[in-house]
């Protein structure tokens, strides 16, 4: 029942016997063989109350989801009519946050194309792995980045078009064809388990895989985590930090606000804590995703200026320390809804809503989803033991051609990478990433509890802890502090959080090492890079 005669990417996923169980227990898992997930987003939105509804806002204009449809459609007539593009195909997108760019978005799974989005911080290098990898006949780039993707492109020639967006005059550009085109453009049929998007990953671990999401994947994730636990409403608007080429991204600041009828709103540049907390206060925001590093650097504006209507902070992308927790809460009045999820998942598995927080865990697990955590073998472990977690539910990993693809998925499962531990009631308490892990003198650490204590020291701006060989404990453990001005980074500074960290957690968790750093390695999505931290 495939609409995509493309098989490029159907014809690369792994053999059926390494995917992931994928379970629709719930009756709101329940799709349709045959879906596009815009149809069902976009298009029924008029059906449903919300057609003259905001969707996507920006300083300078509002649409609403019917005007979005509108220009969607004439987008996939550009597609398909001008650049022939057939189902399957898959179309590369380069651009930060705007409205443009999620409309490109919107119009390349309507055509029945399969979206590769790429971070807007990319390089020719990069860019070019990506090319290799994922073989896109079209791409659609900001004007202000086709630098880069011209040199990436130079020697691929399977790359024949690129076409600006964000170009309102430019002739050639995607708003001056889509102009010339009628509206009215039917939505590809797409088979529920057509593909709708490739994510390459963050790279915190070095070189990025290829995930590969269907519609129904993308439909099943608005049904388990926004459902019940976000519990948007169409009066709501959105903002955030994370690009829409990350999942994070992609699902907080388009796809969920649209599932729930509520609008979202592209923040203008320079991309302060500042200039953030500032805009939520103008644009009447209501939820707002980002890392917790930013939630960290945004607390003494918020205390400062007010968060204005602000009710719901999602943070999500690496572990919250209940330091960053606290000092939000103190300065906004907000308690944080925290998640753990994945590129590979989709979105978030892990949650708990700020009625139901417990101080250090990340919550428990969203309603469709199953999570354990295991011991090497696979076996689930008793409460309280520190072990891998292990997940399954309606979405799961599918990397495109790929041997890591067994790393990920064992016996039907979903292997995330981190170590975690539950409780006697249900919660899940995060430790490190299972090979961040330090085992010194034959104790476990994880590495973002140090971390949590680190930052609840006042000369404290970021850290970032990792495990370091050494001959006689195995390892020990090594931080790297930025601190805030007016601290020196000296053996008295060392010796001072040492005491503060002996003070603060078990004694043997303290850093062995510490050197102060200008600034921290992390991805463009504000994930902190521990592996450079060891090469270092």
């Amino acid at each position: 029942m495939s609409a995509q005669p493309d098989r490029f990417v159907h014809d690369r996923l792994p053999s059926r016997a390494q995917w992931p169980q994928l379970r629709y227990d719930l009756p709101e898992l329940q799709f349709p063989a045959q879906c596009n997930l815009v149809e069902e987003l976009l298009d029924k939105a008029a059906a449903k109350g919300w057609g003259n509804n905001p969707l996507l806002r920006s300083s300078r204009v509002t649409l609403s989801y019917s005007e979005v449809r509108d220009r969607v459609d004439r987008i996939c007539r550009v597609l398909v009519e001008d650049l022939g593009l057939v189902p399957g195909n898959r179309v590369l997108l380069r651009g930060g946050n705007s409205i443009d760019l999620a409309l490109a978005w919107l119009a390349v799974v309507k055509a029945g194309l399969v979206v590769v989005a790429t971070m807007p911080l990319l390089r020719a290098r990069e860019l070019g792995d990506i090319i290799d990898k994922a073989q896109p006949k079209v791409a659609l780039c900001d004007a202000t980045l086709l630098e880069e993707l011209e040199l990436a492109r130079h020697e691929r020639p399977v790359l024949a078009t690129v076409v600006a967006f964000n170009a309102a005059s430019e002739p050639g550009s995607l708003a001056v064809r889509a102009a010339q085109k009628a509206g009215g453009f039917t939505a590809c049929p797409t088979a529920a388990d057509d593909i709708a998007m490739m994510a390459f990953t963050s790279g915190t671990t070095g070189k990025p895989k290829a995930v590969v999401h269907t519609h129904r994947d993308v439909l099943a994730s608005c049904e388990t985590w926004p459902r019940h636990v976000l519990r948007a409403r169409p009066d709501d608007i959105v903002v955030g930090s994370p690009p829409l080429a990350f999942t994070f991204g992609l699902g907080g600041l388009l796809i969920f606000p649209m599932w729930a009828g509520a609008s979202l709103r592209f923040l203008d540049p320079p991309f302060t804590p500042e200039s953030m907390v500032r805009q939520i206060n103008e644009s009447g925001a209501t939820i707002c995703y980002t890392a917790p590093t930013f939630y960290r650097q945004m607390a003494p504006f918020a205390r400062q200026q007010g968060v204005g209507r602000l009710r719901i902070c999602v943070s999500a992308g690496e572990g919250l320390p209940d330091a960053t927790r606290q000092l939000w809460k103190q300065a906004s009045g907000i308690e944080m809804l925290d998640g753990i999820g994945a590129t590979e998942m989709f979105h978030i598995f892990i949650s708990s809503a700020s009625v139901d927080v417990r101080p250090g865990a990340i919550g428990k697990v969203v309603p469709g989803y199953q999570a354990k955590v295991v011991d090497e073998g696979g076996h689930e472990v008793a409460r309280g033991t520190i072990g891998k977690l292990a997940v399954i539910g309606p979405t799961g990993c599918r990397y495109l051609d790929d041997p890591r693809q067994t790393q990920y998925v064992k016996d039907g499962w979903n292997y995330p990478g981190d170590a975690f531990l539950q409780d006697e009631d249900g919660y899940f308490f995060y430790q490190a990433r299972a090979d961040d892990m330090i085992i010194t003198s034959g104790y476990n650490v994880g590495g973002p509890e140090v971390e949590d204590a680190l930052l609840r020291h006042p000369a404290v701006a970021e850290c970032g802890v990792i495990g370091k060989p050494d001959e006689e404990r195995g390892m020990i453990v090594k931080a790297f502090c930025v601190l805030k001005l007016g601290h020196t980074g000296d053996a008295a500074m060392v010796r001072t959080l040492q005491d503060h960290v002996k003070a603060s957690i078990a004694p043997f968790k303290y850093p062995r090492e510490i050197d102060f750093v200008a600034s921290l390695p992390r991805t463009e999505t504000g994930k902190l890079q521990r592996f450079r931290l060891r090469q270092l």
